[in-house]
């Protein structure tokens, strides 16, 4: 809204201080102090209303360290995660760009879904919540929304290097950029391919490789896997949510990550110097990936250990759909396991668990177990180490694969 209003202004009369707005940089910034004002004076108030309306966590006991102690603790706190979100991006972003309005429907509507959870746990009082079927048809919706706007929308394409020469002929830094080549804008399912030369893959591929007249129905190949996609990193920040701040935590370094894919990646110049995709208008996304940033760190005050509000299905479900999303909006998300590191390890915990408990009870007539509980992050707090401390330990595990992601740039 104050995009649009300043840009007006700018246009028509050249009022000072107006052409700010035009900058990337500025508006991220306006966006990140939005979004850390909205969680950080009304998060407390927040809290204080689901405490007086006793929106407490019921907690059922495990046998964890201090895990009764977390009994009555405020939940559905994803609520003000998803205020920081939406609100700056209203403000600041173009709300005509096609990836905002993507964000915008993923953010609300898994943001939905998980209130809607929350609701029947804690109103209700069914600790099962929202039956899982209906939790998953919610996710493939988004799923088969990004991948549809993604295939069909005509303001979603890439820029690429179009030659008018035979480079077999010539040496590739002899290249006259006005003379050689030029940009052309297309269409295309291409996506890129970490740690491998030449790193793009065109989803096409995938089915026309059996016939080129199969070309039109790469749709049919496309949709499932964005599908997948999304209700993976969904679920694996749902499952993440077990520790105070885990998943808070982890969702703000994979937001700074993203961050810095979608600016290079809708920068001309950076994207030709990295040799990596070049997405027109995708470098809107900055703004609402930099509120998602503050909105995750704002709410952190509040959800660190000891947390006085957890976010519920509302925050983390909404969570790790935007991740999702957004990865898939900038072409990155076959990075995923690599920066959502932390939430594949998560996943993988819990399906060895069960699929090595299911083998040997049906082996052996008695189940066994591979960690000590999984998720993984309760294995660790049954060897005895303190919560604050698997946290920070998770942390830097997730730094330390956010900075192999931005490495994979150069490294192929």
């Amino acid at each position: 809204m104050l995009y649009h209003f300043f840009n007006y202004i700018n246009q028509h009369l050249d009022f000072p201080g107006s052409g700010l707005f035009d900058f990337i940089s500025f508006r991220a910034g306006m966006a990140v102090l939005t979004s850390l004002t909205i969680t950080l004076l009304f998060g407390d108030k927040l809290i204080k209303f689901l405490q007086k309306k006793q929106v407490g966590e019921s907690i059922r006991d495990l046998g964890l360290d201090g895990q009764m102690e977390k009994a009555g603790t405020p939940t559905m706190g994803g609520v003000i995660i998803i205020a920081g979100i939406i609100v700056p991006t209203i403000l600041f972003a173009d709300l005509q760009n096609i990836y905002i309005q993507l964000m915008l429907i993923a953010t609300i509507w898994l943001g939905t879904i998980g209130f809607i959870d929350d609701y029947i746990k804690v109103f209700k009082k069914n600790k099962k919540g929202l039956a899982g079927k209906f939790k998953v048809i919610g996710q493939i919706g988004v799923g088969v929304i990004v991948g549809a706007s993604m295939y069909w929308s005509d303001s979603i394409t890439i820029k690429s290097k179009n030659y008018n020469i035979d480079l077999t002929t010539i040496n590739v830094k002899d290249l006259d950029p006005k003379k050689d080549y030029v940009w052309e804008e297309t269409k295309s399912l291409k996506t890129t391919i970490p740690f491998v030369k030449n790193n793009e893959l065109d989803y096409t591929w995938l089915i026309s490789w059996m016939s080129p007249d199969l070309k039109k129905y790469s749709w049919l190949v496309f949709i499932p896997i964005i599908v997948v996609i999304v209700i993976s990193v969904s679920n694996g920040a749902n499952i993440t949510d077990g520790l105070d701040g885990l998943a808070t935590g982890t969702s703000a370094i994979i937001g700074i990550t993203l961050a810095i894919f979608a600016y290079l990646s809708g920068n001309l110049i950076f994207s030709d110097y990295l040799n990596i995709l070049y997405i027109p208008n995708s470098s809107e996304l900055v703004i609402f990936i930099s509120s998602f940033v503050g909105a995750c760190i704002g709410f952190l005050w509040y959800n660190s250990y000891p947390a006085k509000v957890f976010m519920g299905d509302t925050g983390s479900l909404a969570l790790g759909g935007i991740i999702a999303v957004f990865a898939i909006a900038i072409r990155k998300e076959l990075l995923i396991p690599v920066f959502c590191g932390v939430f594949l390890i998560e996943n993988l915990s819990v399906i060895l668990q069960v699929s090595y408990f299911k083998f040997t009870k049906r082996k052996y007539g008695e189940g066994k177990r591979i960690f000590l509980m999984s998720p993984i992050h309760h294995h660790y707090q049954k060897k005895g180490i303190h919560e604050s401390k698997i946290v920070a330990r998770f942390w830097i595990i997730g730094i330390l694969l956010a900075v192999l992601s931005i490495v994979t740039l150069k490294l192929r």
